[in-house]
């Protein structure tokens, strides 16, 4: 008659690489993570506050700008809102059209950021 040796009991795996695992992947992202914003661009909406000056409303489309309603580079936009404008502080007035996108709205946002206009309000888009 065979003869079976007896049964061994199951080995439980050990939970303590698992655990180091995990903290050394809660600590690689904790380092490598960022907290908080890189750049934030502050914005009104349109209407809200006083408007003074002479109208300065940019409207953007997916491939060009328009000043008060006259199509212009970006460069000539800058230049002629440089123009009327008194500073940096007056208000100018984008209001995204044509189905721009929010990252040509951004982009735009961005640009009048880097030309020394602070004061960006945004008006609801054109159907």
């Amino acid at each position: 008659m065979f003869r079976f040796a007896t049964p061994r009991t199951r080995a439980r795996p050990s939970l303590t690489p698992m655990i180091d695992v995990v903290f050394l992947l809660l600590v690689f992202f904790m380092l490598v993570a960022r907290f908080g914003p890189d750049r934030a661009l502050p914005l009104e909406i349109a209407g809200e506050g006083a408007y003074a000056g002479p109208p300065r409303l940019v409207e953007v489309f997916p491939a060009g700008l328009t000043l008060n309603g006259v199509a212009l580079s970006q460069r000539d936009v800058l230049l002629e809102l440089v123009r009327i404008s008194a500073s940096g502080t007056d208000t100018v007035v984008l209001r995204p059209a044509g189905g721009a996108s929010l990252q040509r709205l951004v982009e735009v946002m961005a640009l009048m950021d880097t030309a020394g206009f602070r004061n960006i309000a945004i008006a609801e888009a054109r159907p």
